[in-house]
C-alpha cells in the first residue's frame, strides 16, 4: 500500500473489507452489534485474515493522522494486546488503583491470546479444548513468586490439578506412543508403537510410558540395516563421543552446534536417522532441529548425551516435572479468569472449578461505565506520547477512533510497535525487529470415539516427516462439572500440530520464519481438512477410523505469530546480553509487557512481564 495513500482511499477501500467481515447486524452501531461466542466457532480460527489485515496494511505502508480525529473517549490506562500478558498487566494496575478506568484493545474477536479455547457439542457431551497455550508448565521450576501469587489471587490451586487429571487412563488401556513413517519417504505407512522416546513435557510418568527397549522398536522400523543399527546406537552407546573437552566446554559447543549437526559430526548416523530427529522436536519448539541448540534438546531427554557427563540442569528439571497443571482448555481458563475479574458481570463464579463451564456474557465485556472495558476486533494503528499521557488510535469495523490516557502498556507483538509509535528511538526499533516469532497451528477435532486409537494401541502419534508433526489424544481432565470421556466409546478431542516451512533452507532464522509464516498465509482451511483426512486414515484406519463417519468437528487455531522468538547462541552468537532489557525499554508512557518482552514464550514470563510493565506505569 502507497504511504501517500488518504484517508478516503483507505476507509473507501481496504477497510470495508474488514466491515464485511465484522459480525455487526445491518446498521448497528458499537453498542448494539450482534455478538457471538467466539469459543464454539470452528473452521479457521485463530489469527484470521480479518484481525490481520489491518496490521498488515499498516506494515505496507498505510498512515493515519492524529490529527485527523477528535479524541472521542478519555480513560486513565489503556492496554494494548488481551492475551495473557495484557489481561495481567490490567489485573496488576486495577489491584493497586481500584478506582482507575481502563481500556483494554485487541485485534482478534476473542481475548486470551494464544491462550485460545475451543468448545464442542458432540452426541450430547460437550467437549472443551484448548487452541494454544496449553498447560501451567514447570511451575517448581519456572514459575516466580508473582506468577504463582497472581494465580493463587485468582484462585487456582496446583494440587487440585493432581486429582483432575486421570494419568493413567491411556496406559491402563495399554496406550502408548507411536511414530508413523509415511510412504512417501519409507516406501510403505507403518506406524510403529512402543517409542521409546519421551516426547517431553509429558503427562505420562516414565513408569507408565510402555516404550519398548530400542532394539525391538528399530526391528520393527522401516529403515535400512545401517539405518536401524545407527538408531538402536544412538540410544544404548554410552560411550563419550566429545572426548577431550571438559564438561563446561561441551555445554559450550552444544549451546553452538544445532541437534542434526550433533548427530552428524559425533554420532555420524545414518542420514535417515538424521532427518527424523531433525523434524522430531518441531511440536515442541515450532522450529526444525537444525535451527535448535543441541544443548535445548540435552534437556529435552533426547539421545545421544548419556555419555557425555553433562549436570543436570534447570531446563531437564523443568522437563522432568509433572505435565498435569492443565484445565480442558489450557491456560485460556486463567485468561477468563482474569477477565472475569477485571469485568464482574461477564460470567458468575468464583474459582477454578466454575471458570471451566461458566458461561461468558461477550455483551459485558465493553458496556459504557464498566470501570474496565474490553473492546475486540479493535487494531491499534498509531501510539504517540501527548502531554500528561498517551493517544492511541485503534480502528474497528473500519472506523477510527481516537482515545487519550495518562499511561499505556503494549502487550503486543513488538514487531508491529516500530510500525505504531514514531517515537521510538531508532536503536530500540532494531531491537525490537529482531524478535520474529515462529509460525505455528494447533488443530483441534472433535471425534464421535475414540476406538481406533485402542485398537492401534496408541494415545500419541509422533509423525516427523508429515504434515502434522503430532496427534494426540486430549489431555484426560475434570474439572468443575465438566468430565473427560471414560470409555472409548465417548466423544473425545484430537489435537494435531503443524508447523510451516520455508520453501527452502535459509541460513538465517528470521528469513527462514518469515518464509514458513508466508507459506501458512497462503493456506486455506480446505488444506488442512485435507491432510488431517487423509493422515488420520493412514495411521487409525487399520482399526477402523472413517474420516467422513467419525469426524464431527474442526478448528483449526493459526498462529502467523506464534512462538516469541528465543536468543541463543546458535543463531544470535554476536547479540548483546542486555538486548531484552534494551528492546523493553518503556517509551516515554509507553510500557511494553507480554512474552515479547521475555524473548519467550511462556505464560509465567507473560505474567513477569505483566508485573514489571504494571509497576513502571505506577511509578
Amino acid at each position: 500500500m502507497s504511504s501517500d495513500i488518504t484517508r478516503r482511499d483507505f476507509i473507501d477501500g481496504f477497510a470495508c473489507s474488514v466491515i464485511a467481515g465484522a459480525s455487526l447486524a445491518p446498521g448497528a452501531g458499537w453498542a448494539d452489534a450482534k455478538v457471538d461466542y467466539p469459543p464454539a466457532l470452528t473452521g479457521m480460527r485463530g489469527s484470521r485474515d480479518a484481525d490481520l489485515a489491518v496490521g498488515h496494511a499498516l506494515r505496507d505502508g498505510a498512515k493515519f493522522n492524529f490529527d485527523d480525529y477528535p479524541v472521542s473517549e478519555e480513560v486513565d490506562f489503556a492496554v494494548v494486546g488481551a492475551g495473557i500478558g495484557g489481561l495481567a498487566s490490567a489485573y496488576f494496575l486495577r489491584k493497586a488503583r481500584p478506582t482507575a478506568s481502563m481500556l483494554i484493545l485487541d485485534n482478534h474477536d476473542e481475548f486470551g491470546g494464544h491462550a485460545r479455547r475451543n468448545e464442542f457439542h458432540v452426541d450430547g457431551r460437550l467437549l472443551i479444548g484448548y487452541g494454544g497455550s496449553e498447560s501451567i508448565q514447570s511451575p517448581r521450576a519456572y514459575w516466580s513468586p508473582t506468577a504463582m501469587g497472581l494465580l493463587t489471587d485468582l484462585g487456582v490451586h496446583l494440587k487440585r490439578f493432581e486429582t483432575a487429571i486421570n494419568t493413567p487412563l491411556y496406559p491402563g488401556l495399554g496406550l502408548a506412543s507411536g511414530v508413523f513413517f509415511p510412504r512417501e519417504t519409507f516406501g510403505q505407512d507403518k506406524l510403529v508403537t512402543g517409542d521409546p522416546q519421551r516426547s517431553l513435557p509429558t503427562d505420562i510418568p516414565p513408569e507408565l510410558h510402555h516404550g519398548r527397549p530400542i532394539e525391538q522398536f528399530a526391528a520393527d522400523c522401516p529403515l535400512s540395516d545401517a539405518a536401524r543399527q545407527d538408531l538402536v546406537r544412538l540410544y544404548s552407546d554410552t560411550r563419550d563421543v566429545m572426548p577431550g573437552m571438559g564438561v563446561p566446554a561441551k555445554i559450550d559447543a552444544l549451546y553452538k552446534i544445532s541437534y542434526p549437526e550433533f548427530l552428524e559430526k559425533y554420532w555420524r548416523v545414518d542420514p535417515v536417522v538424521v532427518q527424523l530427529f531433525n523434524f522430531r522436536s518441531i511440536d515442541l519448539f515450532a522450529l526444525p532441529g537444525r535451527l535448535i541448540p543441541a544443548q535445548y534438546m540435552a534437556g529435552s531427554g533426547y539421545p545421544g548425551f548419556q555419555g557425555l557427563g553433562l549436570p543436570a540442569n534447570n531446563d531437564s528439571a523443568a522437563e522432568l516435572e509433572p505435565y498435569i497443571h492443565h484445565f480442558p482448555d489450557g491456560n485460556a481458563s486463567i485468561a477468563r479468569l482474569l477477565v472475569r475479574r477485571l469485568i464482574p458481570r461477564v460470567a458468575s463464579g468464583t474459582g477454578m472449578e466454575d471458570i471451566v463451564t461458566a458461561r461468558f456474557n461477550y455483551a459485558q465485556l465493553d458496556r459504557a461505565r464498566s470501570p474496565v472495558r474490553l473492546r475486540l476486533n479493535s487494531t491499534v494503528v498509531q501510539m504517540r506520547n501527548a502531554k500528561d499521557g498517551v493517544d492511541v488510535l485503534y480502528m474497528r469495523a473500519g472506523e477510527v477512533r481516537r482515545i487519550r490516557c495518562k499511561k499505556a502498556i503494549y502487550a503486543g507483538f513488538y514487531a508491529m510497535l516500530p510500525y505504531l509509535c514514531s517515537d521510538m528511538p531508532a536503536p530500540q526499533r532494531s531491537e525490537l525487529a529482531l524478535g520474529v516469532r515462529s509460525p505455528l497451528v494447533y488443530i483441534t477435532v472433535a471425534v464421535r470415539n475414540w476406538r481406533p486409537w485402542v485398537k492401534r494401541g496408541v494415545h500419541m502419534i509422533n509423525n516427523p516427516m508429515g504434515f502434522y508433526s503430532v496427534a494426540k489424544l486430549d489431555y484426560p481432565v475434570s474439572l468443575g462439572q465438566y468430565r473427560f470421556a471414560r470409555t472409548p466409546d465417548e466423544p473425545i478431542l484430537i489435537h494435531l500440530s503443524h508447523t510451516p516451512h520455508a520453501p527452502e533452507p535459509l541460513a538465517d532464522r528470521r528469513a527462514e520464519v518469515r518464509a514458513a509464516r508466508q507459506v501458512l498465509y497462503t493456506r486455506p482451511f480446505s488444506d488442512f481438512e485435507a491432510a488431517l483426512r487423509d493422515e488420520l486414515t493412514r495411521m487409525l484406519g487399520p482399526g477402523g477410523f472413517d474420516a467422513d463417519r467419525d469426524i464431527a468437528a474442526i478448528t483449526i487455531n493459526r498462529w502467523g505469530h506464534g512462538y516469541a522468538y528465543d536468543i541463543n547462541p546458535l543463531n544470535d552468537p554476536s547479540a548483546p546480553a542486555n538486548l531484552p532489557e534494551m528492546a523493553r525499554t518503556a517509551i516515554g508512557n509507553i510500557s511494553l509487557a507480554g512474552s515479547d518482552a521475555a524473548w519467550t514464550a511462556y505464560a509465567h514470563a507473560a505474567i513477569d512481564e505483566a508485573q514489571r510493565a504494571a509497576a513502571e506505569v505506577l511509578a
